[in-house]
């Protein structure tokens, strides 16, 4: 298919030569309108516009043009002072960039569009039916009510009139709620019939309303009697099923981060203002250099492409990358729309690429679809998405994005944060608070999305998103010494400073490269369960939320293992849990704004007395009773579970994790988070570093890759252990605490949070803070090889211990002050 070929046949004669479809009006009609058979038994026929940007790629300067341009038009026909007091309202899902189109040429105005997707608290000021589509209810949303109770005109915008109906239901709806004296209807063509056109002259005179009607052309279409039984017999007999195969298989998808400005809408679901629109265009430069960036070297043909309602923002993205690289861009969105492909030059929809819907839609699943795409020569596509539907089906096999990757060669994700209003964001999708004022926000606009690498950690960008902020650029280290004295003292908490990171001698780094070697096997058998167990009894689609940053690595890896084994992409995220302080509950907030709690996992990297499973336990209940949001499981997945504090976990053993030797340079190079007042605001995410200065040691992306190499040797017997412990008893003992509260009686020191058991744990203490002694068993063996290293280095003695339930248990120096350390900043015996 090239748009070159055949370019004198007009996209509408094979319907027109075989239905007995006619097309008269205006010159120029059959430039903008070519003729597709609908899938739909309540009309044969498709006008499909060549302009719109939909169905039919097309470069972004026409489209925006031509809606820009009707825009202008209105302006001229209202006059300056009507011009400012006017509304625009677009028609959802194809008129949505149009409407926005239009505004733009306006000048000035708000602009609003119509929605099939319903947001929980946000009430409706409005609906309307759409007869002949497929699907019908039209919902309207605005943030600001008041959007649409103004007196000045209210400008409709649709792609095409075919009989007028849509804008006589709206108009009637609108007009009994908020009578106005003005209306303007705009639309790309006119194709009613005059009895059709007579209907809204007397309607308005009904009302008592001046309704205008700006188009950039108008025609007719002439219908044979029986062309609906034409038209499903020509779809029936050219409508081919497509041969029993696998879904296009997943592949990964590289992400371009916009860097969308913070609280700025999306598109006009909820309202689109002038102030939005000077954001847009301020920021629009920066977010196309960025795709721009993404794009492959070489690249002569690029589609970005749309998700349907959201139309506007890739467009202008389109637009304004059209300006900017030598690359022929086009521009057009995927549809719910079902229509007949036929790969013939007199047809307009040539190709068809069928996928699930994404974005969790109110009327349920089904089929959606990119027309035009395959076949048509493009190097590359940009896939512009809003995070309502960044899901996992657009991930999975069969899914959008493998769709796309099946038919061109380079592929870029890029989403835009969906919007919320405010006080839906502080309810939804629960109940409304009672009294509470539908327009009073209780909290910023929107949080900000997820961050990613490159531009934040080492790890590929769809690996992990981390739900925190950036604080790369302040000075947080404090040395160890002056940190936990504070801590003790109760004049600080530990995060509210970061340790200095550790910096490992040769001697160290070939231990942990050592341990890596020897425990890859173990740890790959351990992701393998865990993750089995999560897959069969916790969700079929999980999102993974990653304590961070111990967490972390674990995470990326059950995530490996699941589309390893079952082709999936689950969706990962990292979240800041403090001890004392519990989880972030803005960081709760975005996850209960995008995905189902219900099918969140929390996932960590081991236990060790269980102190962050109670944590979190404690938080998810608060949450619950100041946000009213529920259905978050605070039970945690780990890999090892030594303190038997969960019932999810890979094993219960106490063994060498090797990401434990390591800060950041086995955790993307982020520090571990920090929570300070003066930092971190009651609307913020918790913070983190990220040392990019340390790339140099980093074996972040080593270690994921070591592990990963051995799950097809564990698989079979990752499976068979998972079924066994599906089967057992793996309710917690909590045998852990038991043995802490033994040994902090038995040492003298009285706070459990001094002693942390397990090998990870007690490697923290060794890196981290000011330890005084190493508790190991007897039995150890290499396991402690790396603690005993660190143990010397930091002159700390190590005891064997005969009946310890754990590997090993560091002891953090009791009473610490810096006076209980030589002048070298080395622990002292007590």
């Amino acid at each position: 298919m090239d748009e070159g070929e055949h370019a004198g046949v007009w996209s509408g004669s094979w319907v027109a030569e075989r239905l007995g479809v006619e097309l008269a009006g205006d010159e120029g009609l059959t430039d903008l309108l070519g003729l597709a058979l609908r899938r739909n038994p309540k009309r044969a026929h498709l006008l499909v516009s060549n302009v719109l940007g939909k169905h039919v790629p097309q470069s972004p300067s026409v489209v925006y043009g031509c809606g820009f341009a009707l825009g202008r038009r209105v302006r001229d026909l209202l006059g300056d002072e009507e011009a400012g007091a006017a509304v625009v309202l677009g028609y959802a899902e194809t008129a949505t960039g149009l409407g926005h189109s239009v505004a733009d040429g306006l000048g000035g105005a708000p602009c609003l569009h119509s929605t099939r997707r319903p947001v929980a608290g946000v009430a409706r000021a409005g609906g309307f039916e759409e007869s002949h589509s497929h699907a019908t209810s039209h919902l309207l949303l605005p943030e600001d009510p008041a959007l649409l109770a103004g007196d000045g005109p209210l400008v409709l915008v649709d792609d095409e009139f075919s009989t007028g109906n849509t804008v006589l239901n709206t108009l009637r709806a609108l007009h009994e709620r908020h009578p106005r004296a003005r209306y303007v209807v705009v639309a790309l063509v006119d194709m009613r019939s005059p009895a059709d056109a007579g209907r809204l002259d007397g309607f308005a005179r009904e009302i008592g309303a001046r309704v205008d009607l700006v188009t950039h052309a108008r025609g007719t279409v002439r219908l044979p009697a029986d062309v609906l039984a034409k038209g499903q017999e020509l779809v029936a007999r050219h409508e081919t099923e497509p041969a029993a195969a696998p879904p296009a298989p997943a592949v990964p998808v590289p992400r371009v981060d916009l860097c969308w400005p913070r609280g700025l809408p999306d598109g006009g679901r909820h309202g689109f203002t002038p102030a939005h629109r000077a954001r847009l265009e301020s920021a629009l430069p920066a977010m196309a250099a960025r795709v721009a960036e993404a794009l492959p070297a070489g690249a002569r043909r690029v589609l970005v492409l749309g998700c349907e309602e959201l139309m506007y923002a890739p467009l202008r993205l389109a637009r304004e990358l059209e300006q900017i690289v030598g690359a022929e861009v086009r521009y057009s969105t995927t549809t719910r729309s079902p229509v007949l492909a036929v790969d013939d030059p007199g047809y307009a929809i040539r190709t068809r690429l069928v996928f699930p819907a994404h974005d969790d839609p109110a009327d349920g699943p089904g089929e959606r679809y990119a027309y035009n795409v395959a076949g048509a020569g493009f190097d590359a596509v940009v896939a512009v998405v809003d995070s309502v539907a960044d899901t996992p089906a657009l991930h999975a096999p069969g899914g959008l994005l493998a769709q796309l990757a099946a038919h061109v060669p380079h592929v870029r994700l890029a989403v835009v944060p969906s919007y919320i209003p405010p006080y839906a964001l502080s309810r939804a999708p629960y109940a409304p608070s009672r009294g509470a004022s539908p327009l009073a926000p209780e909290r910023p606009t929107m949080l900000p999305e997820p961050l990613r690498g490159p531009a934040f950690s080492s790890y590929a960008p769809d690996e992990v998103g981390w739900l925190l902020q950036d604080l790369s650029d302040v000075t947080l280290e404090a040395p160890t010494e002056e940190r936990e004295e504070a801590i003790q003292r109760g004049g600080a908490h530990y995060a509210e400073s970061l340790p200095v990171e550790y910096q490992p001698s040769e001697r160290y780094q070939e231990l942990f490269h050592e341990a890596l070697r020897a425990s890859a096997t173990r740890l790959a058998q351990a992701v393998g369960t865990v993750t089995e167990i999560v897959l069969t009894e916790r969700s079929a689609r999980p999102v993974l939320v990653s304590l961070a940053r111990a967490g972390t690595p674990v995470g990326i890896l059950m995530r490996r293992w699941a589309r390893f084994r079952h082709g999936l992409d689950l969706p990962h995220y990292a979240v800041s849990i403090v001890r004392g302080r519990g989880i972030d509950a803005n960081a709760l907030r975005w996850l209960a704004a995008h995905h189902d709690p219900r099918d969140v996992v929390f996932v960590d990297g081991w236990t060790g007395k269980g102190a962050i499973t109670r944590e979190l336990a404690d938080a998810v209940r608060a949450f619950e009773a100041t946000d009213g949001i529920t259905g978050f499981n605070p039970e945690i997945a780990v890999l090892a579970d030594p303190g038997s504090c969960v019932r999810t976990y890979g094993t219960r053993e106490d063994f060498l994790i090797p990401s434990a030797c390591l800060n950041s340079t086995v955790s993307g190079l982020i520090s571990r988070t920090v929570l300070r007042a003066d930092l971190v605001g009651p609307h913020d995410f918790h913070g983190a570093k990220y040392y990019r200065e340390l790339a140099g040691a980093d074996v972040s992306v080593a270690f994921l890759d070591a592990v990963s190499a051995c799950f097809g040797e564990v698989a079979d017997t990752a499976d068979a252990r998972a079924k066994e412990l599906l089967s057992a008893d793996r309710e917690p003992t909590w045998a852990g605490w038991a043995a802490v509260e033994r040994i902090s009686e038995e040492y003298g020191i009285h706070d459990v949070n001094l002693i942390k058991p397990g090998v990870g744990e007690t490697t923290r203490v060794l890196l981290r803070r000011v330890p005084w002694k190493v508790l190991a068993r007897a039995d150890a063996g290499r396991d402690l090889d790396h603690v005993r290293l660190l143990a010397e280095q930091r002159g700390v003695p190590v005891e064997e211990v005969a009946d310890l339930p754990y590997t090993c248990v560091g002891l953090i120096h009791p009473r610490y002050t810096r006076g209980a350390t030589g002048a070298d900043g080395k622990a002292v015996t007590v």
